[in-house]
């Protein structure tokens, strides 16, 4: 696959001082003033930007460099108040910080995407605004019918990102570090938003891509005991996509059902290995096939996936989770695992709601062109994935946390040199 022009550079170590942490909202506030001064200028500078292109057919070199760094200053003022990073920001949106982005010389751009620039990037900044946008402000000028038409969008860091700040604001105050996954997740939705403000900035004419793995860090993800299997081959029945909220119905109606069985069996399975340490082999097995039921229905309804499911939440779907057989679980995790499982709860929710954002979406370009964009694809098999490690994690499956990675799977690692092979 080809990388976004648009590269995320992310090189920090996770390590946060907990008195800036402590203090972040009030220390940003003077970056906030100078964002808000920055963006009133960038919103005029957008719209000349938007004429000379229109008669250059590309952004003049000083405008370019200009709208640039206050791209990359809003993300920088993202990273920094969503504990994505950890250093104060410099005010001039100079390269080098540690969550940056690479933006490319200004290149021609066809006319007609630069007249219809602002509809076009509509769909971009849908998903940004769930994802949790790293702008605080942004512009764009475009024209549909009116060669005066103007336009302006703001977005604060919301969303996805706004809650991995949250999480990570009471995890940096109790261990000094940000966790890897809830960094990464909101790096990543940082740095989407950063590619859908250069596209409507004209920065450059490549359509921003949800693809985690287009966006430029090798996202980590450890295994864990409730995994992602993807086998979709990105092709949609438009006749199934086009009546797939009435096709969906039954197997709503069917997990309704078994969704009040499977809390009973939780609650039993969770006695059940405060016991014994484990959970039970028959309530395991149910569970698990609860799981991917869910997994199933859900990727089918949101067009991460195209056949219609069966209703035993059997392996096999092209969207699967693989569970783990039972293990010894720590009986302290297991009697808190309510409380425990809270924030996970909520990060399940912000993507679920990305998920939504991802089936609109998807249900226009599938119906058009008879194929699931990739990039929304693999954003909808990541909320899936943490949905179903979420719901492993409550049923007492595992007591492994579930992991907010943006990753679809591990980084492939390099091949060890010849000499140091063994056999």
């Amino acid at each position: 696959m080809t990388r976004h022009p648009v590269v995320l550079e992310l090189e920090d170590d996770l390590r946060r001082s907990r008195l800036t942490v402590l203090f972040r909202l009030l220390l940003a506030i003077p970056l906030l003033i100078w964002l808000v001064l920055w963006t009133v200028v960038a919103l005029v500078a957008s719209v000349i930007g938007w004429v000379a292109a229109l008669l250059l057919g590309r952004l003049p070199q000083g405008l370019h460099r200009f709208l640039a760094a206050y791209v990359r200053f809003a993300t920088h003022v993202g990273a920094y108040l969503a504990i994505a990073a950890n250093p104060y920001p410099s005010f001039k949106g100079e390269p080098g910080y540690p969550l940056d982005v690479t933006i490319p010389e200004p290149q021609a751009q066809p006319r007609w995407t630069i007249a219809l620039r602002l509809p076009l990037a509509l769909p971009a900044l849908l998903v940004a605004a769930a994802l949790g946008s790293g702008l605080t402000g942004g512009g764009g000028g475009g024209a549909t019918g009116d060669s005066n038409a103007q336009w302006f969008t703001t977005s604060g860091v919301g969303g996805v990102a706004a809650l991995c700040a949250i999480l990570g604001w009471f995890a940096v105050l109790a261990t000094g570090r940000m966790p890897n996954g809830l960094r990464d997740l909101g790096a990543y939705g940082i740095g989407y938003t950063a590619q859908a403000y250069a596209y409507l900035l004209l920065l450059t004419d490549r359509y921003p891509n949800a693809d985690p793995n287009a966006l430029g860090p090798a996202w980590s993800l450890p295994d864990h005991p409730a995994r992602l299997e993807l086998s979709d081959d990105e092709r949609r029945s438009r006749l199934l996509v086009l009546f797939r909220f009435l096709l969906a119905l039954p197997h709503l109606v069917w997990l309704t059902l078994w969704s009040v069985v499977a809390f009973l069996a939780a609650l039993a399975n969770g006695i059940v290995a405060l016991v014994r340490g484990r959970s039970a082999t028959p309530l395991h097995r149910f569970l698990a096939a609860y799981v991917r039921y869910v997994a199933h229905v859900s990727a089918f309804l949101f067009l991460v996936a195209n056949p219609f499911p069966g209703f035993a939440g059997a392996p096999g779907y092209p969207v699967d989770i693989a569970i783990d057989a039972p293990a010894q679980q720590h009986r302290a995790i297991t009697f808190f695992r309510l409380l425990l499982a809270l924030p996970a709860l909520l990060v399940s929710s912000a993507l679920g709601f990305v998920l939504v954002v991802v089936g609109f979406l998807g249900w226009f370009a599938a119906l058009v062109t008879g194929r699931m964009p990739s990039g929304l694809r693999n954003l909808g098999a990541i909320a899936i994935r943490y949905g179903a490690q979420t719901h492993a994690y409550g049923a007492i499956l595992t007591d492994r946390y579930p992991y907010a990675s943006p990753a679809l799977r591990a980084p492939e690692q390099p091949e060890p040199p010849i000499e140091a092979l063994t056999f």
